[in-house]
């Protein structure tokens, strides 16, 4: 007896025709996204910015904000990917209902709106509040390293433009004195034009030429301020000293040097990127930061710098949060890259209890670089004191996920958009599409 199987409708038609919507489950997080900006956020920052009714009418806001939302939710981060989804991908066709946006419709609504697509996580971090997820119980603070838009190889030291200048400008050099030697002999063979155009490989590396000092015009002027504040500095330690009646002890230290440091670094791809030091090597990249709470790994704060060192981080995250929410956190974890005196302090002056390691993850209660002020040598006795038990150890397990989530589950290892201030604000979209997905399990 053969086997019956169910049969196969690929070619029959259907009576009535189906609404977009009904080849998405309902509990499927694109329609949550969808409910979420047609009845929830506040695009009118967006909407507002389109005037005039001339020329071709533009997609609709909410479409655009729900397609791109969605695709950071999902993992897919390209305009290029996300339009090839919207043609392809049950969840993305029902949000654009059968109308697909070209990629580059896509990238340039997402140029144009970054800053309001940035603010678009307090409107969300709220709802989650709203929600019962984000208590501000305990927040544990983090950093990670991730990747610019931009190679490590396109980087150049200042010793190395110093040097790489000079050949340049003798090449360029010794082709115009060679030119402008030739140049009556040569006009019979060039006809109708004028004999001294320049050639391609000249004009390149006139290019370059320009480039490269434009990158270390830029070092001189990050040096030149960093020696100015550090004079300032000084100036206003003086003062103080003086004000307070003390001595003078030790030698007067040399001014601050105002040329770059040889090894100093500029990348040509993007300027703002640094290199920085991670678990994978040296990257050229940012480093993204991030403060989440306790009961959901909600993110509640978030920030980007370009140095590798988290110490200046901290004050800024706890303070975020309160921003956002109206009210602080009553305990904060971090690891030993966020410990210092003024941040100590600074957390007690807000009346938050600090649980910062003093040493690295595996031995937080331990410190080989020294013992430190008060503040961290009694840090360094409460972790000690409360052994596995402190709330140090919630830590880990607080915010570590959430940049697994990021990186591993959804798969965004490089940023797309190039300068700090892109770049700060696509982080935000990243740490919105998490806090999204958060809210739609618990919904």
């Amino acid at each position: 007896m053969s086997k019956h199987f169910r049969a196969w409708k690929i070619d029959e038609a259907q009576l009535l025709p189906p609404s977009v919507q009904d080849y998405v489950p309902e509990d499927h997080l694109s329609r949550f996204i969808v409910a979420l900006v047609r009845e929830s956020l506040d695009l009118s920052e967006i909407a507002a910015s389109y005037r005039g009714g001339l020329g071709q009418p533009p997609f609709h806001p909410d479409l655009m904000t729900a397609l791109l939302l969605n695709g950071y939710a999902s993992g897919i981060y390209s305009s290029r990917r996300i339009a090839r989804a919207a043609e392809e991908r049950a969840d993305f066709m029902m949000i654009v209902a059968g109308d697909v946006p070209d990629f580059r419709t896509i990238s340039d609504f997402r140029k144009r709106h970054l800053k309001a697509l940035s603010g678009l996580f307090l409107q969300v971090l709220k709802l989650c509040a709203k929600a019962g997820l984000a208590k501000l119980g305990h927040v544990a603070l983090d950093g990670t390293k991730i990747k610019a838009n931009a190679s490590k190889h396109k980087a150049m030291s200042y010793a190395r433009m110093q040097q790489r200048e000079a050949e340049l400008q003798a090449e360029v050099d010794r082709w115009l004195a060679a030119a402008e030697a030739a140049d009556a002999q040569e006009d019979g063979l060039h006809g109708a034009k004028r004999g001294d155009e320049m050639p391609t490989w000249i004009a390149d590396k006139a290019k370059r030429l320009a480039k490269l000092r434009e990158a270390k015009a830029a070092l001189e002027a990050e040096a030149k301020a960093a020696a100015e504040a550090e004079a300032r500095a000084r100036a206003e330690a003086e003062e103080k000293r003086k004000a307070a009646g003390r001595k003078k002890s030790g030698k007067t230290p040399a001014p601050p040097d105002d040329a770059p440091d040889p090894k100093a670094q500029k990348n040509f791809t993007d300027p703002e990127s640094r290199i920085l030091k991670s678990k994978d090597g040296f990257i050229q990249g940012y480093n993204a930061q991030a403060a989440v709470d306790g009961e959901a790994q909600i993110i509640v704060a978030h920030g980007l710098t370009q140095s590798t060192s988290d110490h200046d981080q901290l004050v800024g995250l706890v303070d975020g949060i309160e921003a956002n929410l109206g009210r602080k956190p009553k305990e904060a974890s971090a690891d030993s890259g966020y410990l210092s005196e003024a941040n100590l302090a600074a957390m007690h002056a807000r009346g938050i209890a600090p649980y910062i390691a003093t040493g690295r993850a595996k031995h937080p209660a331990d410190d080989a670089r020294g013992r430190g002020g008060p503040l961290t040598q009694a840090m360094r006795s409460k972790l000690r004191r409360a052994g596995w038990r402190s709330r140090y150890r919630l830590r880990k397990q607080i915010v570590e996920p959430v940049f697994g989530q990021i990186k591993q589950a959804r798969g965004f290892r490089q940023f797309l958009l190039r300068g700090v201030d892109k770049v700060r604000a696509e982080w935000a979209m990243l740490c919105t599409a998490h806090n999204l997905v958060k809210l739609a399990k618990a919904a």
